[in-house]
Formats: C-alpha cells, sequence, structure tokens
C-alpha cells in the first residue's frame, strides 16, 4: 500500500467512525431495547444502535469502494473482489452501551489480504478517536490530533493491566490470569477495546484477554503497533485465531507476562 493510498483510505475509515458515531451516540442517552443473541443462559445483548451503524458504515463502503470486502459483527462476511477488506465491530462494548457508561467502542480495521493494515478505536461518548497503521498512532479529539506512544514499563511489578471482566474466563485461563493480576501493580476492569485504546496512549501497560472475535481485535493491533507497543498470543506468538491476546507497553513486559501466563 502506498503512503498516498494509506492516508486516503485511513481518512475514509474516520468517514465511516463519523457515520457510525451519529447513530451511536444519541442512541446511547436513550433506554435501550435489547435482544440477547446467545442460547443456553449465556448473554450476548446486541442493539437496534449496533446494527444500524453496520448498516450505515457497510452503505458507505458499497458506495465508496464497491470491491472491497466487508466482515462485520452484525450482519456477516461479505466477499469482495481485491485485497482489502474491512472488518467491523459497530458498537463493541454492548454492555457499557446498555448500562449507560461511556467505556464503549466502535472498531474499524482495513485488512490487506487478512491482515489489519490500519485500525481505528473510536470512543463517542469521551470524545476520542484512536487511529493506527505502519507510520504510526494518534489521538484525535474535538480539537486537536497528537501522536501516542506506549509507556516505557518493562516490569510486571510496576504494570497497570486491564482485563474486560475476569469472569470472562474458563478456570484455567482464570487461574493464569490471577497469576498475571498478583504480579502487577494494579488491575482494572471494565473497558472492553478502549483498554488497548489507552495502552497504545500510555495510560496502561498491559491488557488480557480470551474468548476474542476477529472483529474484536483486528482493529486494535494496528494501533497498539503503530504507537510501539507489542500484541500476541498467551503463548508469545503473533496468531490471534484463537481468541487469547495479550497487548503489552514493551517486549520486556510482554515476555514477562507470557511466563506468569504460562506457568503451572
Amino acid at each position: 500500500m502506498s503512503n498516498t493510498d494509506r492516508s486516503g483510505l485511513a481518512d475514509f475509515a474516520c468517514t465511516l467512525a463519523d457515520a457510525a458515531r451519529a447513530v451511536t451516540l444519541p442512541a446511547a442517552r436513550l433506554a435501550q431495547e435489547i435482544e440477547n443473541k446467545a442460547a443456553g443462559g449465556a448473554f450476548d445483548p446486541v442493539t437496534a444502535a449496533d446494527r444500524a451503524a453496520e448498516r450505515a458504515i457497510r452503505t458507505l463502503i458499497e458506495a465508496h469502494h464497491p470491491d472491497h470486502g466487508i466482515d462485520g459483527e452484525e450482519f456477516g462476511s461479505t466477499p469482495g473482489a481485491g485485497r482489502y477488506s474491512w472488518s467491523l465491530d459497530p458498537i463493541d462494548g454492548t454492555r457499557a452501551f446498555i448500562c449507560g457508561l461511556p467505556g464503549w467502542t466502535t472498531l474499524i480495521a482495513l485488512l490487506e489480504e487478512g491482515a489489519p493494515v490500519i485500525g481505528l478505536i473510536d470512543a463517542p461518548m469521551v470524545g476520542e478517536r484512536y487511529l493506527g497503521d505502519s507510520t504510526g498512532s494518534r489521538l484525535i479529539g474535538s480539537d486537536a490530533t497528537a501522536r501516542i506512544r506506549v509507556s516505557a514499563c518493562r516490569s510486571l511489578a510496576e504494570a497497570r493491566l486491564a482485563t474486560t471482566d475476569p469472569y470472562l474466563f474458563d478456570d484455567a485461563d482464570a487461574a493464569a490470569f490471577d497469576r498475571l493480576r498478583r504480579a502487577a501493580r494494579l488491575t482494572r476492569y471494565g473497558f472492553d477495546a478502549y483498554a488497548y485504546a489507552r495502552l497504545a496512549a500510555g495510560g496502561i501497560d498491559l491488557v488480557a484477554e480470551t474468548g476474542l472475535k476477529p472483529h474484536d481485535y483486528h482493529a486494535l493491533v494496528p494501533v497498539v503497533r503503530g504507537a510501539g507497543g507489542v500484541v500476541g498470543n498467551w503463548r508469545g506468538g503473533d496468531d490471534l485465531s484463537g481468541g487469547d491476546v495479550l497487548a503489552a507497553a514493551t517486549r520486556a513486559l510482554f515476555d514477562a507476562a507470557v511466563g506468569t501466563l504460562a506457568r503451572p
């Protein structure tokens, strides 16, 4: 991808986020009718705003880049004719959204030959947008854009750790995460993808989660890596398809976390 192509598609990703925000931000201030997509007693909420926001994004992609593929959380996959495709999660953190909490985000990623090359994490209720690619990552606010960089944290004993919800781990993963939590300086919960955005900006040092789908992690990878951070799986590899994701400010911190998660 040329620099011109990258810049134009990054700008287009922001246009997509604007379209989603026009739907989700007004809806976030209203009572939501909630549908449960899960079966067997589990809870996986979705709202009309999730679906309307994804439709708004898809409409723009289909109009401006009809050869691009689209894979969204709510409406599945539409194959493209070229090397580019878009990965969409219109509301990541729907539990926060339906509770009126500000930590939910919109996740948009451009993939080239299946690898995420542009990532966008939009946090409408806090007025922040995080955009990352191979040229770096930046925080786009209402009145300014600034380059962002991960912290220099290398030690678990000094690390600020985050995960969305410790009760989402199965027994083995819960035990592994508990080892990590005990080794870290402090742990914060409940921020979904916003935690990765704050890692990229230097406010959090380490994020560990399991059970993520591609639309959950595609956008965060360019944002974290563009800010100088490390993203991989709990075993230290690069393959995220198993849904276990570990993001760290530095390689030393990442390796220390992998070692702690792996201990019997």
